[in-house]
């Protein structure tokens, strides 16, 4: 009997320590999830518009994070060749048929980073949330414009309070005298660009066995490409050359880390997505959002009007109440497609019998 009681016991504690690991990597997968996305946007908002750097660059900073993917994707390719017990990575091999297929989804990729971070120079971290938060509603109309998918009453009206706090945002970050429309605009642009994106590579992705790694690779391949010209255009080659602090080794560590970051939060989204759900990964981002709210304005000693924070708060819930229509919706789905698959079985059962019963008579 004694032996019995401590088999369990200790396969109780086996098994309670191994949902304590579960959790341990959930929450560390979380934390470096917050650590990376918000630290990245502090480090992309000094290198676009600090008082210190002075450098209006935004094209150059962002074509040079994506010259660094492609050398961190190459570097880990090769890493996972020479060590492929400890490095997983798929090979870098560039096939330029794949860059000509995949350039249409590239042209709108440097559409959504161009426009996040021109959205990000112009206004305030505390803002770049609310700026940026119409992607939701893009991500409906272009559903159903490219896709002829419709979208339920429940989620239409969630979208119409995120559009509410979006406006309401604008209206107090106007009041709080620190509004730029230039800045909205590009927030609004980047919302698009991102529902785009989103369709867009859904598509794409068959093409690149779909694997995220491979097609994150030809993406910042035609990135690197197509911002060269844009550089050129928009002036921003002389701007480069004459920046003084061009030979600064503290301007060039913080590019640097900004483009680790670029390249980490690409594999830490997937990693907080395999551990957890979409859903939670959505809901995770939402409270991430929240606080980078808060960080922003304890950093900078922003002070905001009451309604300034209310229209943050709507903007939440907003999202916040999609993500849990749309689950709702997706578990729906799933339980009358299983009902479906079963009914059908039952069926070949039934006709299965009835022709064993045939052949004997």
């Amino acid at each position: 009997m004694g032996f019995y009681s401590n088999d369990f016991s200790k396969q109780k504690r086996v098994k309670m320590e191994s949902h304590l690991d579960k959790y341990i990597k959930i929450a560390a997968v979380v934390l470096a999830y917050w650590f990376i996305s918000i630290s990245m946007v502090f480090v992309n908002k000094y290198l676009l518009s600090s008082d210190d750097l002075k450098l209006n660059a935004p094209l150059f900073i962002t074509w040079f994070q994506c010259v660094m993917t492609v050398g961190l994707c190459i570097a880990l390719s090769f890493g996972s060749h020479l060590v492929p017990s400890l490095v997983h990575f798929p090979p870098a091999k560039i096939d330029l048929r794949l860059c000509r297929a995949t350039l249409p989804l590239s042209i709108i990729f440097v559409c959504m980073i161009s426009f996040n971070n021109l959205c990000l120079k112009y206004v305030g971290v505390s803002f770049y949330y609310v700026g940026r938060s119409l992607t939701t509603v893009f991500n409906v109309i272009f559903t159903y414009l490219l896709l002829g998918q419709t979208t339920s009453f429940q989620a239409i009206l969630c979208c119409l309070v995120i559009i509410g706090g979006f406006f309401l945002g604008v209206d107090q970050e106007g009041a709080a005298g620190s509004l730029s429309l230039v800045g909205v605009v590009f927030g609004v642009a980047a919302s698009a660009s991102v529902a785009l994106n989103a369709i867009f590579t859904k598509k794409v992705l068959p093409l690149v066995d779909n694997n995220v790694w491979r097609l994150t690779l030809y993406n910042n391949i035609n990135a690197s490409v197509l911002f060269l010209p844009m550089m050129v255009i928009f002036g921003e080659v002389g701007e480069v050359i004459h920046f003084p602090k061009l030979s600064s080794l503290v301007f060039w560590n913080m590019m640097l880390v900004s483009g680790l970051f670029g390249f980490a939060i690409g594999y830490v989204t997937g990693l907080q997505i395999q551990v957890t759900s979409p859903l939670t990964h959505n809901i995770s981002g939402t409270a991430k959002a929240c606080a980078q709210t808060v960080i922003a304005c304890i950093y900078y000693t922003e002070i905001k009007p009451v309604l300034w924070w209310v229209s943050n708060v709507v903007v939440l819930l907003g999202s916040a109440g999609y993500t849990e229509v749309r689950r709702r919706e997706m578990t729906v789905q799933q339980k009358v497609l299983e009902a479906t698959r079963d009914s059908e079985k039952e069926n070949e059962i039934k006709v299965n019998s009835a022709e064993e019963k045939r052949s004997v008579v």
